[in-house]
C-alpha cells in the first residue's frame, strides 16, 4: 500500500537561495532515485519561503523505513542539513478515508 510523507523543513535565511535550492535539488535526487520513490514534490510557504514542504509518494511504509535509516548513515548523509535551521517535522500518511 502507497504512503505519504509531509516533510516540513524551515531552511537557513542566512544562506543565498542558489546555494539552498542547489542543495534541496542535489538531496531529493538522491531520494528519487531510492527504492520504492513514486514521486516528490516542494511546495513553498507563501508566507514565508524560507518554510518548505517535502511531499513525497513512497509504494509502502517499508521502503520509507528502509529510506530512513539510509539517511542515517555516513552514505545517506543529506546535503539538505547544512542549509536547514533546525530539525524538520515530518508526517507520515499510510491511510486515507475513500470519499466515493
Amino acid at each position: 500500500m502507497s504512503m505519504t510523507v509531509l516533510l516540513e523543513v524551515q531552511l537557513r535565511a542566512d544562506l543565498p537561495t542558489e546555494t539552498v535550492e542547489a542543495a534541496i535539488r542535489e538531496t531529493l535526487a538522491q531520494t528519487a532515485d531510492f527504492p520504492g520513490n513514486e514521486s516528490l514534490e516542494v511546495i513553498v510557504d507563501d508566507a514565508d519561503a524560507t518554510r518548505v514542504v517535502v511531499v513525497e509518494r513512497w509504494a509502502s511504509s517499508a521502503d520509507h523505513d528502509a529510506y530512513v535509516a539510509w539517511r542515517a548513515t555516513p552514505e545517506g548523509a543529506a546535503a539538505l542539513g547544512d542549509v536547514v535551521a533546525g530539525p524538520p517535522v515530518t508526517r507520515t500518511f499510510d491511510r486515507s478515508i475513500p470519499l466515493a
